[in-house]
């Protein structure tokens, strides 16, 4: 690690009518208490010659709050392609650019990647200004592994879509970390409860850093009924943390069954067992009573 440095000084952050091209500036915002912007955030929000936003609305409300006025530019997954290009051109003429979204850190189940990807491309300077995240913070009071975890954004909105990306998490390791809405809350419980069993531990971390934050934990049995009891815990929004399958064994009979379960659409029972205990390292016997 390096040492700390303090926060980058406003000379650095645009060209200073050099020919120097500009730096296209990834800033976390708060995802709920203001106070959680950054001291280096704010004075990179102040200094860029303009702020490529998600939603320009939301964000001119965060610069008011603090006493900022920056031209605003919308980007989002309608336009960023033809954005970007635009941004490209005018950062290579020495103009400095933030980077936000609604909320916490930028890229993270939000637009932008098109962009930076289209900046480090061109051999523009790309520079984080790190600071709150959603699924870390969730992840950093739900007591369970953290040391490898999985990012999985928000599931599928259409129930056969989800069931089918949770069938394919059965025999994962990793700690599991997903988002999800209020209006949804319910629906993806039922499915992560079917899919992973309801002895799995499981913590939903609502509305993080604002009034009535709230974290669960417990089975997903618990927590569905907990979340089905109480209409304020079906308010906001969520991080569902799901902790990961048992090493070994019990992952490779998860991982056994899913394919087992997806392989006997193409093949007879006991082909299907054969294969899928071949793959997975799972007892045949587990995935196929029948079959000696």
């Amino acid at each position: 690690m390096q040492t700390p440095q303090s926060a980058v000084p406003a000379a650095s952050l645009k060209a200073g009518g050099s020919n120097a091209p500009g730096t296209l500036h990834v800033v976390a915002t708060p995802i709920g208490n203001l106070g959680d912007l950054s001291a280096r955030a704010l004075e990179t929000l102040k200094t860029v010659d303009a702020i490529c936003a998600e939603d320009t609305r939301h964000s001119r409300q965060l610069l008011s709050h603090f006493g900022l006025e920056r031209p605003l530019i919308a980007l989002h997954e309608h336009n960023e392609d033809a954005q970007a290009a635009q941004l490209v051109t005018r950062l290579q003429s020495g103009e400095s650019f933030a980077l936000v979204s609604d909320a916490g850190t930028p890229l993270v189940s939000d637009p932008g990647f098109r962009l930076v990807r289209a900046a480090r491309a061109a051999g523009l300077r790309v520079s984080p200004v790190p600071g709150a995240c959603a699924a870390i913070a969730a992840l950093s009071v739900a007591g369970m592994p953290s040391d490898r975890f999985v990012f999985e954004g928000f599931l599928p909105a259409k129930a056969s879509a989800r069931r089918e990306r949770l069938s394919r998490l059965t025999g994962e390791v990793r700690t599991l970390i997903f988002y999800e809405s209020a209006h949804r809350i319910e629906e993806s419980l039922d499915d992560l409860t079917a899919a992973f069993g309801e002895a799995r531990r499981g913590t939903i971390a609502r509305e993080l850093t604002k009034l009535f934050e709230t974290v669960l934990d417990g089975t997903l049995a618990d927590l569905r009924q907990r979340v089905g009891a109480d209409p304020n815990q079906r308010k906001g929004e969520f991080v569902v943390i799901v902790e990961g399958a048992g090493e070994d064994a019990d992952a490779s009979i998860a991982e056994g069954k899913r394919l087992y379960a997806k392989l006997t659409e193409y093949l007879k029972p006991s082909q299907a067992a054969k294969l899928a205990a071949e793959l997975s390292g799972a007892p045949r016997k587990a995935l196929y009573g029948a079959e000696e």
